[in-house]
């Protein structure tokens, strides 16, 4: 199915499969950004009304997995009133650039966004040889 997508989609990232089948709301998502600078790469996603406890973050194989799931409920006998919500998020994303694994990823939740920021690897200098005589 992804490569069906990606023949009329050209524009839009390749993505693997997931255990439930293909991850729609990943590539429909829209509150999901990400950009880098020379230090690091930022990935910020909108997950509002969450708590950090209903959050789970996974990094594995470049690929950034954020998951998120709120229930409520709520029955009031006197006024014979039930409501039941329930909240999802998923989003997975290929992570560019040289990424430090060494160094663990950070995570900041803060006003419904969560930033997570990779270190990059610091670029090797050409080192210049000295010739003997």
């Amino acid at each position: 199915m992804s490569g069906m997508l990606q023949k009329y989609f050209p524009f839009m990232p390749a993505f693997e499969e997931e255990e439930g089948g293909f991850p729609w709301r990943t590539l429909l998502a829209t509150d999901l950004s990400i950009y880098e600078d020379d230090k690091a790469v930022y990935v910020e996603a909108a997950l509002p009304g969450l708590k950090p406890e209903e959050i789970d973050i996974t990094f594995q194989k470049g690929f950034l997995s954020i998951r998120g799931n709120q229930k409520e409920e709520e029955i009031d006998q006197k006024r014979r009133y039930y409501r039941k919500a329930n909240r999802t998020y998923s989003y997975r994303i290929a992570i560019p650039g040289n990424i430090d694994e060494s160094k663990e990823p950070t995570a900041e939740y803060k006003n419904g966004v969560m930033k997570i920021t990779f270190t990059k690897q610091q670029r090797a200098e050409p080192k210049r040889i000295q010739i003997k005589t």
